[in-house]
C-alpha cells in the first residue's frame, strides 16, 4: 500500500505577493511559535527542501528552518528565530540555487562565501552560526524570503524573465 503524505503548511507559489513582502521581527518565542517552526521543518522536509522561509508558507514573521546535512548523514535541523547576518565575507562563491516557491527552476547564484548570523533559538538563546558553501548559501536564501527577496532577483534580468515567463506559463497550464 502505497501512503501518500501531505505537507502540513501549504507553500506559497510565484506570484503570490507575500513573498514579497517583509516579516515582523517576533517579540517573544511562543508555544505557538515553537509549533510553527515544527510545521515548518515538517514542511520543508515533506517538499522535500534544505530551507525553508516563514513568507513561504503564508507567515509574516521572521522564522527559518534549514537542514543542509547529506542524505548519508544525520538530520541536522536548524530553527531560526530572527536571524541576522551580522557578518559577509568579500570573497563570492557561485551556487546552483532552486526554491520551494519556485518549483522546476534552478540558476547559479554568487553570494558572499561565509557569513555570521545571530538569532534567537527556540529556548530564547541569542546563538551565533558561522556557515560556508551550502549552508551559507542557504541561510542567506532564507533571510532573503523575510526580507521579500527571491533568489531570481539575483540573476540577470533575462533569465529571471524567462524563469518566471515559464512559472507563469506552468500555473496557467495546471488550471486547465
Amino acid at each position: 500500500m502505497i501512503k501518500y503524505f501531505m505537507p502540513i503548511l501549504e507553500i506559497k507559489l510565484v506570484p503570490d505577493p507575500i513573498l514579497r513582502k517583509r516579516a515582523a521581527p517576533l517579540e517573544m518565542v511562543t508555544e505557538e511559535i515553537k509549533s510553527i517552526l515544527n510545521d515548518m521543518a515538517e514542511t520543508m522536509y515533506d517538499a522535500p527542501g534544505i530551507g525553508l522561509a516563514a513568507n513561504q508558507v503564508g507567515i509574516l514573521k521572521r522564522l527559518i528552518v534549514m537542514d543542509c546535512s547529506k542524505e548519508e548523514e544525520d538530520p541536522n535541523l536548524i530553527k531560526m528565530i530572527n536571524p541576522e547576518i551580522v557578518y559577509s565575507s568579500e570573497e563570492k562563491e557561485e551556487l546552483e540555487e532552486g526554491c520551494l516557491s519556485i518549483p522546476d527552476h534552478k540558476s547559479i547564484v554568487i553570494r558572499p562565501s561565509k557569513v555570521t548570523v545571530k538569532f534567537l533559538t527556540v529556548d530564547c538563546k541569542t546563538e551565533t552560526l558561522e556557515a560556508e558553501g551550502l549552508l551559507a548559501a542557504c541561510v542567506q536564501h532564507e533571510i532573503d524570503h523575510l526580507n521579500g527577496v527571491l533568489f531570481v532577483d539575483h540573476i540577470s534580468r533575462l533569465k529571471r524573465d524567462i524563469i518566471l515567463r515559464k512559472v507563469k506559463k506552468q500555473i496557467r497550464e495546471n488550471d486547465k
